[in-house]
């Protein structure tokens, strides 16, 4: 009886060391699942929307994180080594009715191009 006892111990051993592995497979199915379905996609929207805050214009028509609807009037780019270069904490003054406000490039949640109404025929 007792002969048994060590190869039974190498079965139970087999069978835990199959069982960790089946697991480790479903955890990187489950991390490859919520990669390719959530966090990349997230990331290239991001990256589209700060390609869109960089090439921001005057006159571009744009929507604010407070849900404000403005046109860009005027954009003050920062310095780097005596040249401007653009990046999100640059101030961008918009007109929304008859008010001005000065925003950062960053604080801008839409991007909706030039008002259509300086477009001439």
């Amino acid at each position: 009886m007792h002969s048994f006892l060590p190869v039974y111990a190498q079965v139970a051993a087999a069978g835990q060391n199959s069982g960790t592995m089946l697991m480790v497979i479903q955890f990187g199915a489950i991390f490859a699942i919520f990669y390719f379905l959530m966090i990349r996609p997230q990331q290239k929207q991001r990256k589209t929307h700060e390609q869109n805050l960089l090439a921001l214009r005057k006159g571009d028509e744009i929507v604010t994180a407070g849900g404000i609807v403005a046109e860009v009037v005027h954009i003050k780019e920062g310095m780097k080594d005596g040249n401007p270069e653009k990046t999100l904490d640059d101030r961008v003054t918009i007109r929304s009715g008859e008010s001005r406000l000065v925003v950062e490039r960053g604080r801008i949640a839409k991007v909706m191009g030039s008002n259509p109404s300086e477009v001439k025929d």
